[in-house]
């Protein structure tokens, strides 16, 4: 075996050994759907069941370190633990976010800065500790740590962004919705024209924008019909996004048989 053979071998072993999926559109759908249903979850628990922000937030945080830990502990990408991480920001995201503006008083725009500044700082000590920012080569444990950080910040500032839009603007749930996916369609955008541009930068710009988007999503099909929501129960409408989410994670496994396709090119930030 030459050289050239063996690092292609382990990059193929490293990038098989990632315990994240790669970020194909199904990959996309699947955040957006779960970024919904953790508003309309988060708002669920809060609001409709009345327990407030600050217990609900408890009540989602441990929800988060229960999926962690399996997630941790797992060998490899398993989707259900890996969805159920994600699901677990969602929701931690809305109700801390909705106790920064509301409850704490710090308002959207305040709140909405500190948290893009928590993101930064998040992403810089990943680069300065591991050399690279991944995204989509997670295989050990400092790295699992920093993506998982990220994405709980993450999700908290992409809730306080689509309130932001949605209020401070005055563009209201559903054109806050467009805004954000307008967006999105710009990072797509530059990532099919601007090679220069890195990966793993737009990926990341990319995972905060469908935070922001699921929760006007959420907002549009739940809020009341004066505030320009579709007063959907916020309980039936998190249960019938979430089965849409799960039949879609499950249509995509069985599809692929059951692995996931793999890029063996680094995609590290440098």
């Amino acid at each position: 075996m030459t050289i050239r053979t063996s690092m292609a071998v382990q990059q193929s072993s490293d990038a098989w050994l990632s315990k994240v999926p790669q970020a194909t559109a199904v990959f996309w759908l699947v955040k957006i759907l779960a970024t919904t249903v953790g508003e309309t979850g988060g708002d669920a628990l809060s609001m409709t069941l009345r327990l407030g922000y600050a217990v609900a937030t408890f009540v989602f945080l441990a929800f988060f370190i229960v999926t962690l830990t399996i997630q941790v502990r797992s060998r490899s990408y398993h989707p259900a633990a890996y969805w159920a991480v994600v699901v677990a920001t969602t929701t931690v995201g809305t109700t801390t976010s909705d106790f920064l503006d509301r409850t704490a008083g710090l308002g959207y725009v305040l709140s909405s800065a500190l948290l893009l500044l928590g993101v930064l700082i998040v992403l810089a000590a990943w680069r300065a500790v591991a050399g690279r920012i991944e995204y989509d080569r997670i295989s050990n444990p400092r790295d699992e740590v920093f993506y998982w950080v990220t994405i709980l910040v993450s999700n908290t500032l992409g809730t306080a962004l689509g309130d932001f839009a949605a209020d401070n603007l005055g563009l209201g749930f559903e054109r806050g919705a467009l805004l954000f996916a307008g967006m999105l369609l710009i990072v797509a955008l530059v990532w099919r024209l601007a090679r220069r541009v890195p990966v793993g930068v737009l990926f990341w710009a990319a995972y905060v924008l469908t935070r922001p988007l699921g929760a006007t999503l959420g907002d549009t099909l739940t809020k009341p019909l004066a505030e320009g929501g579709l007063n959907l129960n916020r309980i039936s409408a998190s249960l019938s996004i979430l089965a849409a989410m799960i039949v879609v994670i499950v249509i995509q496994h069985f599809a692929s048989g059951g692995a996931r396709a793999r890029r063996a090119a680094p995609s590290s930030i440098h």
